[in-house]
């Protein structure tokens, strides 16, 4: 899963904030607050992000990691069967490392744990950081360093690319893309590069893929071989380095995805593909060494290349491979970006003379996580296979990530999600409607809309179908007739629908403008529903268009003259004939009081240029709007967008939303994620933002959490939080 794209502009969309940031965002330090007065927990949803390396103790029972792309790691508990996120508490600035590159415990010391973080290794990405514990995550130390890292780019899935050395717990060992091999004698405190080893650093490529101990010598796998090069190397002492002779003829030009060591048979297993992946692969192949002899076997279960029962070309690569620790010559290899026969796993007890797709006869039960089934009849068993082990207590217990959950079986036939408590989602919209049975509603990066019956479950209908889509642009709610809802987004069978019911269940537009295929944007209903006006911006954030109005429930569609082109249209709560849409280019404020067919300006000179910007409504009031910015803090206007007044409360202020008032109060109670001092976080105000009381600690931050917040206007004091890739956050007081 890729974190959520990065627009130019930003409002609300009805009642559903939609936030947007320039390509990166540059956040300001931060100081340390806490207000222990909030229980915070996930709303269910189950996974949904690409889970990028699983690691089992290999000497403690029942003690595993995980690691995502950008939703950081998590620690197994396995009495209580859920996994415990353990990064948290990575703050506004420290966003960039919520990408989890790679991961190491060890072996003599089972408390150890240690992270490699850095989202991205791009020019306009922060550095990396190593996070080192003692109590297996439960509290963190941190060295930052001078190099970056790229836990949600290509190669994700590959490593793992940390290793605590098996001759001494004080050394460890960090692979990079750019940089080459990094050592640290001290337990990770400190890092240096590796004197001897032959890879040459570059700025693009892969670097350093995997790092695997087999017995006392280390093996590291190259992923930048000009196909003459050798692309795995050694040490059998830390210092002097060679490549591995006799590599195989052909994979020197495939880059070394995965290895495991079977420490029975004395044989590492390499797994090998034309690509980084997880996407592009084409072509690969699985290897096994000899170590004592530096014997070399192909043991590829099947080769690509050949052909599906429909004609389809069946290319793919190799991703994960694990050995069963209590069963010599037992390995599990996993394909991956297989898309027309499926991605699979393969199974020997033969050391690979042998092999069963487990696939063939899997037994699938995704009904804790409906959302898998994607709108067809059953779940596929897996795309995007790159983590994968085998349980070094038992056998039978195989999980495996996919690019939406976490599979897993005690018996190599039934599979089910082992998911509970990792939730990868990156949010982008959410509405808490005032009546129904569901509270939230919500527009997710991958995985379309849900309708949230329970907060405490996966929505039971899954992703909302007819048609389904895969990101979400537009979500909105008509506030004086909540059961009409709309939405938008990105879909292979339309790009737009409407319910009657309040979102339980969607028929699609009768027509869709042609530019809704590859910019959908976001859209807005006006509060009887008789309205809709959906705004077009271009998949990747470059390209604007003029919006589109339509007065028959999408039968219809014509363009709106003088509404900014690709601004976030917001409808008035209570005049079906206003909307309003703020134009970030020039700070103006456009309004319509014609049900959106024309669009004048209003007030100008507030806060422009390339920040975030955010247009929100107070519920049952109209013409009471508020004005979200990055840099300049809020802004009110209570009469239509004619005048605004800034608010001296806080200086920041980056996505809001209104909620039940506090007793004795008659205006809505507010939440804001921004800053009222130097902390960036989330606050509520009972007095109409007069003052502020924090209401997420230094243990709850998750990261950016710009895009979007939604209150519950029927329970005082909850607030759902959108985060960037640890789902769906929500907060109570307690009580």
């Amino acid at each position: 899963m890729r974190a959520s794209g990065p627009s130019r502009r930003a409002v609300l969309a009805g009642t559903a904030a939609v936030a947007a940031i320039t390509a990166v965002p540059s956040f300001p330090g931060i100081a340390a607050a806490a207000t222990p007065s909030y229980r915070w927990r996930n709303v269910v949803i189950g996974g949904t992000g690409f889970v990028t390396g699983v690691l089992f103790h290999p000497s403690v029972r029942g003690l595993a990691y995980a690691r995502t792309d950008i939703g950081g790691s998590y620690r197994w508990d396995d009495r209580g069967a859920r996994w415990i996120p353990l990064n948290d508490d990575l703050g506004w600035d420290d966003w960039n490392l919520l990408g989890v590159e790679a991961m190491a415990v060890d072996p003599v010391h089972p408390d150890r744990v240690y992270l490699a973080l850095g989202t991205y290794a791009q020019s306009w990405a922060g550095n990396g950081a190593v996070l080192r514990s003692e109590n297996r995550g439960a509290t963190w130390a941190r060295t930052d360093l001078a190099v970056k890292l790229g836990g949600n780019e290509d190669g994700r899935g590959a490593g793992e690319r940390l290793l605590v050395d098996p001759r001494d717990s004080d050394t460890l060992w960090l692979g990079t893309r750019h940089d080459g091999l990094l050592k640290s004698t001290d337990r990770g405190v400190t890092w240096a590069a590796a004197s001897g080893f032959p890879g040459s650093p570059s700025g693009s490529g892969q670097g350093v893929t995997l790092l695997v101990a087999a017995g006392r010598t280390l093996y590291a796998g190259w992923g930048d071989s000009d196909g003459s090069s050798a692309n795995l190397y050694r040490t059998s002492d830390g210092t002097t380095w060679e490549a591995v002779p006799a590599q195989p003829s052909g994979i020197s030009a495939k880059v070394p995805i995965r290895a495991a060591y079977d420490c029975h048979t004395r044989e590492l297993y390499v797994t090998y593909a034309n690509a980084p992946g997880p996407n592009g692969q084409s072509d690969g192949s699985v290897h096994k060494l000899a170590v004592a002899s530096d014997k070399w076997t192909e043991v590829t279960p099947v080769k690509p290349g050949g052909t599906t029962s429909d004609g389809s070309a069946d290319t793919f690569g190799y991703g994960g491979v694990a050995v069963d620790a209590r069963r010599p010559g037992t390995v599990v290899v996993s394909t991956n970006n297989r898309w027309a026969a499926v991605d699979t796993l393969y199974r020997t007890t033969d050391g690979g003379r042998t092999w069963t797709s487990l696939k063939d006869s899997a037994l699938l039960d995704v009904s804790e996580t409906p959302f898998l089934t994607f709108g067809a009849d059953e779940p596929k068993f897996g795309w995007w296979i790159q983590a994968l082990a085998v349980d070094p207590y038992d056998s039978q217990h195989v999980v495996y990530g996919t690019g939406a959950t976490l599979y897993g079986t005690r018996d190599l036939k039934h599979w089910a999600p082992q998911i509970r408590g990792l939730e990868e989602t990156a949010v982008r919209l959410l509405i808490s409607p005032p009546t129904g049975q569901a509270h939230l509603l919500s527009g997710l990066g991958d995985v379309g809309v849900m309708y949230h019956e329970r907060l405490t479950a996966s929505p039971s209908r899954g992703m909302a179908s007819n048609p389904v889509f895969g990101s979400a642009t537009g979500l909105a709610q008509a506030a004086a007739r909540p059961s009409y809802v709309v939405r938008t987004g990105f879909g292979d069978h339309g790009n737009g629908a409407f319910s009657n019911d309040g979102g339980r269940s969607w028929a699609p537009f009768a027509a869709q403008p042609a530019l809704a295929k590859d910019a959908p944007g976001p859209i807005a209903t006006n509060s009887d529903g008789s309205v809709l006006l959906w705004t077009f911006v271009h998949w990747d954030g470059t390209k604007y268009y003029p919006a589109q109005r339509s007065t028959d429930n999408g039968a219809s569609w014509a363009e709106v003259a003088g509404c900014p082109k690709g601004a976030t249209p917001l409808a008035d709560p209570a005049d079906p004939a206003r909307f309003y849409a703020y134009d970030t280019d020039t700070g103006t404020l456009f309004a319509s009081t014609d049900g959106g067919r024309t669009f004048s300006g209003r007030a100008s000179g507030l806060p422009s240029g390339d920040g975030q910007f955010q247009l929100t409504a107070a519920p049952g009031r109209s013409g009471d709007l508020w004005l979200s910015t990055k840099t300049n803090g809020l802004y009110r206007s209570t009469d239509g967008g004619a005048t605004f007044t800034k608010l001296t409360s806080c200086w920041a202020s980056h996505t809001l939303a209104f909620g039940k008032s506090a007793d004795g109060f008659g205006y809505p109670a507010i939440y804001m994620v921004g800053a009222t001092e130097t902390i960036t976080g989330v606050y509520r105000s009972d007095d109409g933002a007069k003052t502020w009381v924090r209401v997420n600690d230094d243990r709850h931050q998750w990261g950016w959490i710009g895009a979007t917040i939604a209150a519950d206007p029927r329970v005082y004091g909850r607030v759902y939080i959108a985060t960037n890739g640890r789902g769906i956050q929500y907060g109570e007081p307690v009580r």
